[in-house]
């Protein structure tokens, strides 16, 4: 049976605040939905296909951190998180276990919907190209060599580490494929936030969040990075050639 498909979906407890946000997505062509709960959610996505979630923390007896970390079990579409609280330690657990923005009420909906318009294409453009060439020096079976232990598969998207594949994030994908497009020169965090994220105006702390999540997956050591290396007050570089 074909899923339904859907731009976004909204979970939020406050239902005056969905609907409305649901109501100015839809109104501008942008295929909403919402729920209100941690349940009604995780039924959604099993018969529904969606390309963005907005994810409220606060949710009742189970918060949106833990639908978070439920939905990462087995998606990789980008999540945003909404929410009033705006303590630094909010922002930064929702964007350790899996959050892609970290979007702080009350928001403005037309920002709120350039953002997610913009997210959404880069998600549905990803999904949709199943071979990526760019300059990626990759086999038949669209395996690119990073390091001497780690392949990179752009038929699937995942990493092949040690035999077995690792999931990457649609963003962790897009990042890596920018860092390795443009590897042994130095790329700036605006030209991250501009290329990759699209949003000049995204916090840097998103981008060093990211490139810590890529490093576990990759390097032998990620407190010692041998591939993606930090260049001090200006951004990043991928190695030409990995040990």
């Amino acid at each position: 049976m074909d899923l339904e498909n859907y731009k976004v979906l909204m979970i939020d407890d406050d239902e005056m605040i969905a609907t409305a946000t649901s109501e100015y997505f839809n109104m501008f062509g942008v295929k909403t939905s919402y729920v209100t709960s941690y349940a009604d959610a995780v039924a959604f996505l099993e018969k529904c296909d969606v390309s963005l979630l907005l994810l409220d923390i606060n949710l009742g007896e189970k918060s949106g951190f833990d639908l978070c970390r439920k939905i990462r079990e087995n998606y990789d579409l980008p999540i945003f998180f909404i929410s009033a609280r705006t303590s630094d330690d909010d922002v930064l657990i929702a964007l350790n276990i899996g959050g892609d923005d970290y979007i702080k009420k009350p928001y403005t909906l037309s920002v709120l919907l350039a953002k997610v318009k913009a997210a959404v294409s880069r998600y549905d453009r990803t999904r949709d190209n199943a071979h990526i060439v760019g300059n990626f020096q990759q086999n038949e079976d669209g395996l690119v060599k990073l390091t001497g232990e780690v392949y990179l598969n752009t038929n699937t998207h995942k990493l092949i580490a040690d035999g077995g594949e690792i999931t990457l994030k649609a963003l962790e994908y897009r990042l890596l494929y920018y860092l390795y497009t443009n590897r042994g020169k130095v790329v700036s965090k605006e030209d991250l936030l501009r290329d990759v994220w699209e949003d000049a105006y995204l916090n840097e702390g998103t981008i060093a969040v990211h490139i810590r999540h890529l490093r576990e997956k990759i390097e032998a050591d990620p407190k010692e990075p041998q591939l993606i290396k930090t260049v001090w007050g200006v951004g990043y570089m991928m190695e030409e050639t990995a040990p």
